[in-house]
């Protein structure tokens, strides 16, 4: 017989400013975005008494947690982005592993990170 896992999702958002470094074009400068996120955790164990994989209420809270050191701020300004470029990349990267560490004491683990710039297009991390 299979073995069963579920998939959580929350999505939010968050405002930055960036310029991407070595970038040929119009984002080389300074601009900014409503930035959309998505996290989706995932485990194979739910809780004996309400019988759920993690409360929606826990997975929004610690994914605010992360978005809020990014939020409001000019990401080349900001660590680890004043190091590293502040792409779409990177910042699904960035949250992937905050996210992680904030709630890999829940049994769960985060499966991916979607963070999209606008609707159209979007760049997702996840780690195999």
């Amino acid at each position: 017989m299979a073995k069963g896992i579920w998939r959580l999702t929350v999505r939010s958002d968050f405002a930055a400013a960036h310029a991407l470094r070595n970038y040929d074009g119009k984002c080389e400068n300074i601009h900014g975005h409503n930035f959309a996120v998505e996290a989706v955790v995932e485990g194979d164990k739910l809780s004996e008494d309400v019988e759920i994989l993690l409360d929606f209420k826990v997975m929004k809270n610690k994914l605010k947690e992360v978005t809020e050191l990014i939020d409001h701020k000019d990401l080349n300004c900001t660590p680890p982005f004043d190091k590293m470029n502040p792409s779409s990349e990177n910042l699904a990267r960035f949250i992937y592993q905050e996210l992680g560490k904030r709630i890999e004491s829940y049994g769960v683990r985060v499966y991916s990170v979607t963070v999209s710039e606008k609707a159209a297009q979007s760049a997702t991390y996840l780690e195999l």
